[in-house]
């Protein structure tokens, strides 16, 4: 077995691919940032590494960085030591003991309805790409996917009987989530303009660039920033605040939490919970605004 850093970085590189089915982009974060800690520390072998370098570089890391990216560069490295430990390339994990520090709780944002009115009409209907883009948009807030899992759909995915979609969530886990009546007329009218184009409605990505290739989830964040500001919408939209949308607004329209869970594709129930505290935030401003005793 390799017992350089850099061979043992790989290795555990490729178990991130192989075994915990991560992305491309986590892979490149947690091995940049396990690198990055090698680097600091000096040892020449991850068994050289010890609890008090560990934690010297968590102080300097706290120095220059956000709480969050630090909670993040020390669940990379974290998870590089337990690695090791698993596969019996360690005898004991110096980062064992060591406490993630805490950051702020931030309320997830999201859009009223008047800003998601306004954003859902933006996109022209008189054009492919207006047709694209308008279903796309319809898609993020009807079924609260996330923007990975909208560009990689084929429309094989898509089961216009049922108005469900068959999505690859993280850790490449399927699940299956229904879309609304706005969704399923954006999504036949987009697919009829494909169909007179020439593109294929059978098989391949549901939503292409004008190129014919699948389109990116970065090219899909651009394509919304021109949007928000051709609507007017004054909030923050993103491709990741639609799916804070949906959930507010299901939370709000009193969906049960569970079901919400699932839909979004959450590992764990806390995740999600932080839609209560967005919902018990509008009931307190309702409360302040109305309440003669407030």
């Amino acid at each position: 077995m390799p017992s350089r850093s850099e061979d043992v970085v790989a290795h555990y590189a490729a178990h991130l691919r192989a075994e915990r089915h991560a992305s491309p982009h986590t892979i490149r974060g947690y091995v940049a940032d396990v690198r990055q800690f090698l680097a600091f520390v000096g040892a020449p072998t991850p068994a050289a590494v010890r609890p008090e370098a560990v934690r010297h570089w968590l102080r300097a890391v706290g120095d220059t960085v956000a709480r969050t990216s630090t909670a993040r560069k020390l669940a990379a490295v974290r998870g590089f030591f337990r690695f090791l430990v698993d596969v019996e390339r360690l005898g004991a994990d110096p980062t064992a003991g060591i406490a993630t520090p805490k950051a702020p709780r931030r309320l997830p944002a999201h859009l009223t309805l008047d800003d998601i009115d306004r954003l859902l009409v933006t996109p022209r209907p008189d054009t492919l790409l207006g047709l694209r883009d308008r279903a796309m948009l319809e898609v993020l807030y009807s079924s609260g996917v996330r923007v990975g899992e909208l560009v990689g759909l084929d429309w094989e995915h898509v089961d216009a009987e049922t108005d469900c979609l068959r999505v690859l969530g993280k850790g490449r886990k399927e699940r299956v989530v229904p879309f609304g009546r706005p969704a399923r007329r954006a999504l036949a009218d987009y697919r009829a303009r494909c169909a007179e184009a020439g593109l294929a409605v059978q098989g391949g990505p549901v939503f292409r660039n004008a190129r014919g290739g699948r389109l990116t989830a970065r090219s899909v964040a651009r394509l919304m920033e021109r949007y928000v500001l051709v609507s007017g919408t004054t909030a923050k939209a993103t491709p990741h605040a639609l799916r804070h949308t949906f959930a507010t607004h299901m939370l709000g329209a009193g969906a049960d939490l569970r079901a919400i869970q699932e839909l979004l594709g959450h590992a764990s129930l806390s995740t999600t919970q932080r839609y209560t505290h967005v919902d018990l935030r509008r009931l307190m401003e309702a409360y302040d605004r109305a309440h003669p005793r407030a």
